[in-house]
């Protein structure tokens, strides 16, 4: 387990959060407008983000899923290529969704809709949509991710080798 990856995978998660709560109308986040509590900060602060915040989320998310999955499965740099080129895709393919909605609907199972979380798929392909600067921002996640990946990994390996001397 690498707890350097997983804090920073956190964090990034924290800050898609931040992006969600401050600058986006609630109705917009599923974790917003499901809350018990109003914890929407949307009419409260000026918008953080400005416009690139329309596409943060879709960088934090692929960033952040990758480094918290090498960070638990502790592998080397096949492994990183290997978990970033799979979120890359899984991301990708839920950004394809939202354009092709329509056959993206038709492999959500009848089940969803009554299960926490799952019930909001439909919402997400139907309501959501196809951003190709999403895509963009993916793909950067992704090699940002990789990048941080890999620093971590050498680094790591510098400060054994300088215990050892």
């Amino acid at each position: 387990m690498n707890r350097l990856n997983i804090f920073i995978g956190l964090s990034g998660l924290l800050c898609g959060t931040l992006v969600y709560l401050a600058d986006r109308p609630p109705e917009q986040a599923y974790f917003i407008y499901s809350s018990v509590i109003d914890i929407s900060l949307y009419t409260t602060l000026p918008q953080l983000f400005g416009v690139i915040g329309n596409n943060l989320p879709s960088f934090f998310h692929v960033f952040s899923f990758i480094l918290l999955t090498a960070g638990f499965c502790s592998c080397r740099k096949r492994g990183y290529i290997i978990i970033c080129v799979s979120w890359l895709l899984v991301d990708c393919f839920f950004e394809l969704g939202q354009k092709y909605n329509n056959l993206a609907v038709t492999f959500i199972p009848q089940w969803f809709e009554g299960a926490p979380y799952l019930e909001n798929t439909w919402n997400y392909f139907c309501l959501g949509t196809f951003d190709v600067l999403d895509v963009v921002a993916i793909i950067l996640g992704s090699m940002t991710a990789y990048f941080i990946l890999i620093l971590t990994s050498e680094g790591g390996k510098r400060n054994e080798k300088t215990r050892e001397a």
